[in-house]
């Protein structure tokens, strides 16, 4: 309990820094470093720019980067991916997947969208994911990706999935 107290404070003051000190700017980058256990926030801004940092005197940590245009950050897409059961249908390499009920991820997008009148891949994946039956990859049916995706993820779920995607797919 004492853990959840320091924490949630500290990730909600770390989410505010990241996210609202840049509102009226051009896009500038935002990097945040998430550490777990007990937790101390320090965020600094340097013109356009603005660093956020959580940690602690745990081992583990994590660290990825942003911008604030609205792209997707691949490092934040992989548990997007495992908490919404996308290993559970889809074989993807980075996420350690090999569910063989959708097409592989490691080498479907990049095709797809080529045969989808060769549509910029970024673009290709983020449809796949919101309108899974706007185009079918060969060998499989409409109806049997969930349509939910496009409302159950926030955009920047959505974008970070995306990101993680795209950053595993291979030409």
């Amino acid at each position: 309990m004492l853990f959840a107290a320091l924490l949630v404070p500290a990730g909600f003051a770390g989410y505010v820094v990241g996210h609202y000190t840049s509102l009226g700017k051009s896009a500038s980058t935002v990097v945040h470093t998430v550490t777990l256990g007990t937790a101390t926030t320090a965020a600094t801004t340097t013109g356009a720019a603005t660093t956020a940092a959580t940690t602690t005197s745990a081992a583990t940590t994590t660290s990825a980067t942003t911008t604030s245009s609205g792209g997707g950050n691949a490092a934040a897409g992989k548990p997007v991916f495992a908490a919404n059961g996308c290993a559970s249908c889809h074989t993807f390499q980075p996420a350690g997947a090999t569910g063989t009920i959708g097409p592989n991820l490691d080498t479907a997008p990049t095709q797809d969208a080529k045969a989808d009148n060769n549509m910029d891949l970024t673009a290709f994946v983020k449809q796949s994911i919101t309108d899974p039956d706007a185009y079918i990859a060969k060998g499989y049916s409409k109806g049997i990706m969930p349509t939910t995706f496009g409302n159950s993820l926030s955009p920047t779920q959505l974008n970070d999935l995306v990101a993680f995607i795209v950053s595993g797919a291979k030409s």
